[in-house]
């Protein structure tokens, strides 16, 4: 098939490190962070210390100022071992991102050296228990009140809602009536009075990545918490890093779905039917080649999207295509591959059962793909 070219030799070595420690530090253990709904924070200081964490956070503010491949290579890594557990590290990452492009200096050097080495862990607060893609239309509201912005309201699916230190509040902030010029990116420590988490939610699957809802009573923060310091300036930076949220996606969808793919054809090559392999009925093979070469291509889109990403020319209908395509597809493979599977499929200890569960939600989160086909549609 065709080779990809988008890598460095300093990039497979950072692959082969990372592997590494998903094998001895994160996959033995897995099972029982989904028993906790909650990966350690210990897991979260060694993948800094690996530079797993905000790879491309520049070295002034504590990161390895490295290219969003690193990133990409991450992301990579934890869907093929399916430690989906530490899907939060992309949200982490997406965090970095705001801070890194819109954040003033001292917010800068007061979080992202931090959240580089994994001592805190971030959070972005968008969806509301009745708002969902709609982003224009959130309630939570942040009132100024002297030197203080006082907020109020809820927030819910929040990934990484138990361990998180710091929050990207998306709260309306202004009453233009204009919905876009009224909201603002607002920053708050979890430990602020007023701010209180729910238990872990009880999700279909990703059940080791902690997902909660935000309570927000009179919380205080200082003015200067928003992100940026300029307030009514939060869905434009927003939709400025919705593109690379998309993409991460993407990114992680097609790699979830070569591993299961890989995994199917080595459970199909060793259980037999009638005497012989299930690969060599030629339905199997057929399906089985069906599916890599969907893979083949989705991926090949993928990485020219990253290529698009390095030179800051990726748009945002591209990567929402990228997203689409590759959600989609992965929940397909899945489907098809558990069918390979027989009964056998529907039992957890095959990776494919895991995915089954784990899959699903790629095509809501991030923005849901009926969102995404009204993106890519406006291109029409």
């Amino acid at each position: 098939m065709i080779p990809r070219l988008l890598f460095e030799h300093e990039h497979e070595e950072f692959r082969s490190s990372v592997r590494r420690f998903l094998s001895e530090a994160c996959m033995p253990f897995h099972e029982q962070w989904e028993e906790d709904r909650c990966v350690p924070r210990e897991i979260w200081r060694r993948a800094g210390e690996l530079g797993m964490l905000n790879a491309t956070t520049p070295e002034i503010y504590g990161g390895m100022g490295l290219d969003r491949r690193f990133s990409m290579i991450a992301s990579e890594e934890i869907a093929f071992a399916n430690t989906t557990g530490l899907n939060g590290f992309s949200v982490h990452d997406i965090c970095a991102g705001y801070f890194i492009n819109f954040g003033t200096e001292a917010q800068k050097r007061q979080w992202l050296p931090k959240m580089a080495s994994g001592e805190a862990i971030a959070a972005v607060a968008m969806t509301e228990p009745n708002t969902g893609s709609d982003l224009q239309a959130v309630k939570t509201r942040a009132v100024l009140d002297g030197d203080d912005y006082v907020i109020n309201g809820a927030k819910t699916f929040i990934s990484n809602g138990t361990n998180c230190d710091i929050i990207v509040v998306v709260a309306r902030t202004g009453n233009t009536g204009k919905g876009s010029q009224d909201i603002s990116l607002i920053l708050v420590e979890a430990d602020r009075p007023g701010l209180s988490k729910s238990k872990p939610l009880k999700k279909v699957g990703l059940h080791a990545q902690d997902t909660t809802m935000l309570f927000f009573e009179d919380v205080r923060v200082p003015r200067a918490n928003v992100l940026g310091d300029v307030p009514g300036q939060g869905f434009i930076q927003l939709m400025r890093e919705l593109a690379w949220e998309r993409l991460a996606i993407a990114v992680s969808s097609i790699s979830g779905a070569q591993a299961v793919l890989d995994h199917t054809i080595d459970y199909t090559r060793g259980r037999t039917v009638f005497g012989k392999p299930i690969i060599d009925f030629q339905n199997s093979r057929f399906k089985l080649a069906d599916l890599k070469a969907e893979i083949t291509v989705g991926q090949t889109y993928v990485d020219r999207c990253m290529e698009l990403c390095l030179s800051h020319t990726l748009t945002s209908e591209a990567a929402a295509a990228a997203k689409l395509y590759c959600s989609e597809l992965y929940s397909k493979v899945v489907d098809q591959c558990l069918q390979l599977h027989g009964g056998n499929g529907y039992m957890l200890e095959y990776p494919v059962a895991r995915h089954y569960l784990d899959s699903r939600v790629t095509r809501i989160y991030g923005g849901a793909n009926d969102i995404m086909r009204e993106l890519v549609a406006r291109t029409l």
